[in-house]
């Protein structure tokens, strides 16, 4: 379905995409947490055994930048964009090197703006999963999701 691009007025409720898969490793862990959550138990293989996750484990900010290029190179064919306003995120289990990271996608609600004729909110629900299917991290973001352009036809 990456082929597709898709409106407000293509989507219902139910509608369901899956994303391509990523391959995270030793490396992108401790190299995302470096940078951004420099935090023991996600750079350095020896600290995390005696961790609360017993191993290294991906920042959960890293699998949400994981679970955000997922949906945009493949997994959420927006026309416009994904466009956040908001959410709830959760992360049950950690993710590890050489999980393989895919994130599958519900659209959970539609409400057509009433200010903004050209554009709705979208609530939807993605899950990442790993290669075991455990859910890795639960997404319920808001969306602004714009309409079709007057005139324009859809194209599948």
């Amino acid at each position: 379905m990456a082929d597709k691009t898709l409106y407000l007025d293509d989507l219902k409720v139910g509608d369901r995409f899956a994303s391509e898969g990523h391959e995270i490793d030793a490396e992108q862990i401790k190299a995302f947490a470096k940078l951004f959550d420099p935090q023991l138990f996600h750079t350095d293989e020896e600290a995390a055994k005696n961790s609360f996750f017993g191993g290294l484990a991906a920042s959960g900010w890293h699998t949400a930048a994981i679970t955000m290029r997922l949906l945009v190179t493949s997994g959420l064919p927006l026309a416009d964009g994904i466009i956040g306003a908001g959410g709830q995120l959760s992360w049950p289990h950690p993710t590890r090197p050489g999980d393989v990271l895919r994130v599958e996608t519900e659209v959970m609600e539609i409400v057509p703006s009433r200010s903004r004729p050209d554009r709705g909110m979208v609530t939807m629900r993605c899950e990442t999963r790993n290669q075991r299917g455990e859910v890795l991290q639960h997404f319920l973001p808001k969306l602004v999701v714009m309409r079709r352009p007057q005139g324009g036809a859809r194209v599948d």
